[in-house]
């Protein structure tokens, strides 16, 4: 007989600005499918292609059910009191002997949940340890956007339905935010345009009326082409300019330094096309811009950003409904951002997310006795892989909660198993919409698996200040959301379904008033020169390395890695060094090399080879480690794509 099936409402907490709504459908104790939520108004009951994968992911025979201590080289597997005996002790010694800055705390972007902030908490009342400073993600945006509107704030999804013209500027929904697809092609069959701007013909192309590939990292210049065109045919939105914006001149003069041919050249977008995109924001206006992560992993990634926030000002789609320049959402604006507990203790030192190997191995006061990592998986997913791996064994005593011994595990001495998203309570927000919705736990974690919140509340317990930290996920959760409860979010109706921010905007900043220092939208004035990226003489290809449709980051198990990984070319430029369609080829760069397998693709530019990011290294991928580590020159992110790279055959 077939065990009845309920659906019980759950949000994806996936490292994807989508958040999505989703129904978790429960047979006994165990979720045997996911379906989108079609009460979420914004993935409106669809679901990515990832989706299937967390099932087949999390209930994989290759998940770690109970507490692991390597021992001799080899993982044994210990009890919960055994492990949280140890790591209490291990805690305790290293604030003793070296302060609590001897402690690193890598709390990373894989599960992003309100109960992530309790976490915190508790290494802050340790009396606070090394945490992390910059980030792999979208630091660069989110501080160029700073530096123009103030305090970054993006329109609402819904708001695309006002949309005439939509820019999706070095973003790629179709893979990395398939809950925005409802409303990207409701906006087609309403007559909206959608350019995309990329250097590959990503899966985004299917919804482009128009593809500029434009070459990586020269985006600014574009933009100012577009911008000089609108200029130069008198159709910038003067009143807006000379009411709300400072830097008017300088921006004028910036536009105006070079020819439109130049700019055309430093982007590799002839005139026409140029020509296309200034119409397409001024004729076709209301524009929406929608800003990929992508565009801020260089190292000038902020004068991309900045030029495209300048664009959108000049052609008057600043404060319009249905326009707006728009790359994220602060997903840990609804809670009380008092409860980190950074308030508790004196600054204490960071690490540089995106230089995390040589800022551990190079600190020496004090050295990093004791790291715990949780939600991340660096070693795969930082910059200059190696060195991570290396710094990590240079730590005396590193724990790792995860679901999977990935290529961190590999460097840990301590494995704590922790529990999928479905199989806890708590709340999430987004980086990618304006909801918050609900976590409530399907099912029982397999085995002796916990939630994260669960082992911090244990673990507090050997501590003194158990008194002040330990309380149910319930009472944490209404201290946590007390600013929503305020604006009158009723708590019962978050357990529901999602419900929307109050107080968040649709169209921000359609007063003309922005959240800079004198109220003012800031212009740029100047951008960096249109000489080469470095290493371009030994190094000929840009090597981009964008997440794919099928997994996410580094969440995968053995059975997912199909051998080495695969490096896309331009069929010609392949053709022209020997390689074929499915051969063998070494990558190189400046920090290290690894085995590909080459695809042709006839229609990527000659100069970028593509390998999507996320492979484990031990499986024969792990492309970040032929990326270097550097950092951002502004919002201190992590330029991945200011990594340059040659190919050569195999034989």
């Amino acid at each position: 007989m077939s065990l009845p099936v309920r659906a019980v409402p759950v949000t994806c907490t996936r490292d994807c600005p989508s958040a999505c709504g989703l129904l978790a459908h429960v047979a006994g104790d165990r979720v045997v499918r996911l379906t989108g939520n079609p009460d979420h108004p914004v993935n409106r009951g669809t679901l990515c292609r990832k989706a299937p994968a967390f099932l087949r992911r999390f209930y994989s025979p290759e998940r770690v059910l109970t507490p692991l201590r390597r021992r001799n080289g080899a993982w044994a597997r210990v009890s919960w009191d055994e492990a949280l005996d140890e790591l209490a002790e291990k805690l305790k010694d290293a604030v003793a002997r070296h302060g609590p800055e001897s402690i690193l705390y890598y709390m990373g972007f894989g599960e992003r949940t309100a109960l992530k902030i309790v976490n915190a908490r508790f290494f802050n009342l340790l009396g606070g340890v090394t945490t992390l400073a910059g980030t792999l993600c979208g630091g660069t945006g989110y501080a160029a956007q700073s530096l123009d509107f103030g305090p970054r704030v993006s329109h609402d999804p819904l708001d695309l339905q006002n949309a005439r013209t939509i820019v999706l500027w070095g973003r790629n929904p179709v893979a990395t935010q398939p809950g925005l697809l409802a409303h990207l092609r409701d906006a087609k069959k309403r007559g909206a345009r959608v350019l995309l701007i990329d250097p590959r013909r990503s899966e985004s192309v299917t919804l482009a009326d128009m593809h500029l590939r434009v070459r990586p990292g020269r985006d600014a210049f574009l933009a100012l082409g577009a911008a000089r065109h609108i200029l130069d045919a008198g159709l910038e939105d003067r009143e807006f300019l000379s009411r709300r914006c400072d830097n008017v001149e300088a921006y004028r003069a910036l536009a105006r330094r070079y020819t439109l041919e130049e700019l055309a050249t430093a982007c590799d977008i002839a005139v026409p096309g140029i020509v296309a995109l200034a119409e397409a924001y001024v004729a076709g206006r209301p524009t929406a811009t929608l800003l990929g992560w992508g565009l801020h992993r260089f190292t000038l990634g902020h004068e991309m950003v900045r030029a495209v926030d300048a664009l959108g000002a000049i052609s008057g789609n600043i404060g319009l409904p249905g326009g707006g320049v728009s790359q994220g959402f602060e997903e840990w604006g609804p809670y009380d951002s008092g409860l980190w507990g950074e308030g508790l203790h004196p600054p204490r030192r960071t690490f540089l997310m995106p230089q995390i190997g040589r800022e551990i191995l190079e600190a020496k006061d004090p050295p990093v006795a004791v790291a715990v990592i949780t939600a991340a998986n660096p070693v795969c997913m930082a910059p200059n892989s190696d060195l991570v791996a290396k710094a990590l064994d240079s730590v005396p005593f590193v724990v790792d909660m995860n679901l999977f011994l990935d290529d961190t595990a590999d460097h840990a001495d301590l494995f704590l198993p922790c529990a999928a998203f479905f199989e806890q309570r708590d709340l999430v927000a987004s980086f990618g919409h304006n909801h918050v919705g609900p976590l409530s736990p399907a099912a029982p974690p397999p085995g002796e698996c916990r939630s994260q919140f669960d082992i911090f509340m244990d673990l507090a317990r050997r501590f003194p200040f158990a008194g002040d930290f330990v309380k149910s996920d319930e009472d944490w959760l209404r201290l946590l959301i007390r600013p929503l409860l305020e604006k009158g979010v009723a708590w019962d109706d978050l357990w529901r379904g999602p419900v929307r921010i109050p107080d968040a905007p649709m169209t921000p900043w359609r007063d003309g008033t922005f959240a800079t220092p004198n109220g003012r939208f800031q212009l740029l004035a100047d951008v960096t020169g249109c000489s080469d990226c470095r290493h371009g003489a030994r190094y000929p290809y840009h090597l981009l390395t964008p997440g794919g449709a099928g997994h996410l980051c580094s969440e995968r198990v053995p059975g997912d890695h199909g051998g080495p990984a695969q490096l896309t070319m331009a069929t010609d430029e392949a053709t022209r060094l020997g390689i074929a369609d499915g051969g063998p080829a070494r990558l190189t760069s400046e920090v290290g090399a690894m085995e590909v397998v080459v695809r042709h693709d006839p229609g990527l530019r000659a100069d970028v080879v593509v390998c999507e990011r996320g492979g484990w290294i031990k499986a024969g991928q792990g492309v970040n480690r032929v990326i270097p580590d550097m950092v951002s020159a502004v919002g201190q992110g992590t330029p991945y794509y200011e990594a340059r790279a040659d190919v050569e055959k195999l034989p």
